[in-house]
């Protein structure tokens, strides 16, 4: 029952991390420069980062919490039984 959870939540946390990325490039993408939706598209850690100097501070902290989840997660996985 245990590795269920932590499989479904692995599963969870790594689709919202994806959407929220894709929400936090799509928005940087409405804004000048606009090429910084393509640097943070490739390079993920600067997504959150230019989230939080555009005001997108929801999405942000729902991309660094699901990451966080994900992490947490993956260790967990990784122990084993």
């Amino acid at each position: 029952m245990r590795d269920t959870i932590v499989v479904a939540l692995l599963v969870v946390a790594f689709a919202l991390v994806i959407t929220m990325h894709v929400a936090i490039t799509i928005g940087l993408a409405k804004r000048k420069p606009r090429w910084r939706a393509l640097v943070a598209f490739v390079v993920p850690p600067f997504a959150p980062y230019w989230a939080w100097h555009e005001h997108m501070r929801r999405r942000m902290g729902l991309w660094v919490g699901a990451v966080l989840v994900y992490l947490a997660m993956l260790v967990l996985a990784s122990r084993g039984s």
